[in-house]
């Protein structure tokens, strides 16, 4: 599933302004789930829009090695003829999961309360990353899990023994996580009684608007302060017609890139604005950015609109930690808009970056420092002196951005080396595939 293993570097030079207008490739959390839940509804879901990254394309290679029927037509929409809630097939192989945390702790909650044995592997990325926060509450529910021999622990490789029936719990999530609330819902379709998540800081809700809308029972209270979320199991699905929003992570280099490089004017059509997701638009507004809703809509529950996004005069500011989960993927590129800025940037409550593909703040600040900007990492985050809108110097020679083959840090360093003197170079961009298969495109495209 992952890219190919040669390095392939790219230096990434000042071009001018940035003008057009671009579509960003679809939401990858709208992508997972319409396959997971399409492959769970009986009959067939359609899907356009969908992001055809290799992390969507494991979670249909998962899905159809356990029974659903999954197509591209002609016409680039993709047909899903399901098995129904509780009909899972035992998968022949391993499920290679490529680089998608998404995609592993998702279907780990899906296969947890079906009577079936899967084996999760991964990338050399992915089986560092931790599992323990989705494999404690699911074998609470009744599912068991075994690390492959030579695994440390809760790391990929991982067989899981669904459970049947499996048991509903009341789960208060120890952190925000909308992937372990997901595993735990997904988990709860299939098992007898009401599955409860206890949410202390709302984290992005696509699972429950998606749940809702394919006809599951499930239902959502505040209390105490807190987000109660319960779904009631034994589920029957019913297929949908989705058509997949512009992922407003992927729109976030584009954006950056618009503010602060001078004389851009972008249009970025297509934008998904769910509000448990769009706080890097909030904080970048805050900052002084330009960014326009044009025909603000409603498109499958989701709220979407065209943005107009024109170069700005950036000034630092305190990030409230409260947006963290509402913007947790978009910092690396945060902290580059946050280079160019006037005066400091400071950003905390970052402890999740740690545990992404890479630990995104030590590998930032490193690229931040090797392209000349100013930069302190501390324990939870980031502290940002900015240039006050003068580029950054670059890299000059032979020195290459280490991204260790994580997506997000190679597309916030190729945003930072248009934004410089001299260039940037980073040392793979293989990884960009993962999320955003077009992105080099659509950049040549703005600058051309």
């Amino acid at each position: 599933m992952s890219h190919s293993s040669q390095p392939r570097p790219h230096r990434f030079s000042p071009k001018g302004p940035l003008a057009g207008t671009i579509r960003v490739p679809g939401d990858k959390s709208i992508s997972h789930r319409s396959i997971m839940l399409g492959a769970l509804a009986v009959g067939e879901t359609r899907v356009t829009g969908l992001l055809e990254g290799e992390d969507v394309m494991a979670t249909a290679a998962a899905m159809r090695a356990m029974g659903a029927t999954i197509e591209k037509t002609p016409e680039s929409e993709w047909v899903i003829n399901g098995v129904g809630v509780g009909a899972l097939l035992q998968p022949e192989t391993a499920l290679d999961m490529g680089n998608s945390g998404t995609s592993t702790r998702l279907l780990m909650g899906l296969v947890a309360s079906h009577g079936i044995t899967a084996t999760f592997v991964g990338d050399a990325s992915l089986s560092k990353r931790p599992m323990g926060r989705v494999i404690d509450p699911l074998s609470a529910m009744g599912a068991s899990y075994t690390a492959t021999p030579g695994a440390k622990g809760q790391t990929l490789p991982l067989t899981s023994v669904g459970a049947q029936p499996a048991v509903p719990i009341t789960y208060r999530l120890p952190v925000a996580s909308a992937q372990v609330k997901s595993a735990i819902l997904l988990a709860g379709l299939n098992t007898p009684g009401i599955t409860t998540v206890i949410e202390p800081v709302p984290t992005r809700d696509h699972s429950e608007r998606m749940l809702k809308g394919f006809g599951a029972d499930l239902w959502v209270e505040e209390a105490n302060g807190e987000r109660v979320i319960r779904i009631r199991g034994e589920a029957e699905l019913k297929p949908q017609i989705i058509d997949v929003p512009g992922d407003p992570s992927s729109a976030a280099f584009f954006i950056v890139a618009g503010l602060i490089v001078p004389g851009s004017d972008v249009l970025i059509r297509n934008v998904g604005l769910n509000p448990t997701r769009a706080g890097i638009i909030h904080v970048l507004r805050q900052m002084g950015g330009s960014i326009e809703e044009v025909d603000a809509r409603e498109v499958g529950g989701e709220p979407v609109a065209d943005l107009r996004v024109r170069h700005s005069a950036l000034h630092g500011i305190d990030v409230d930690p409260a947006v963290v989960p509402s913007m947790v993927d978009e910092f690396p590129v945060l902290f580059v808009a946050a280079s160019l800025a006037r005066g400091r940037t400071v950003c905390t409550g970052l402890e999740e970056l740690r545990v992404k593909e890479s630990d995104r703040i030590t590998v930032m600040r490193q690229a931040l420092e090797l392209a000349g900007a100013h930069v302190t990492e501390i324990e939870d985050g980031m502290i940002i002196e900015g240039t006050a809108g003068a580029p950054l110097p670059g890299i000059s020679g032979e020195a290459q951005v280490a991204t260790h083959l994580d997506h997000r840090i190679a597309m916030s360093m190729a945003v930072a080396g248009i934004a410089s003197q001299h260039g940037v170079t980073v040392d793979d961009i293989g990884p960009i595939a993962t999320s955003f298969p077009n992105f080099m495109d659509l950049l040549a495209g703005l600058t051309a």
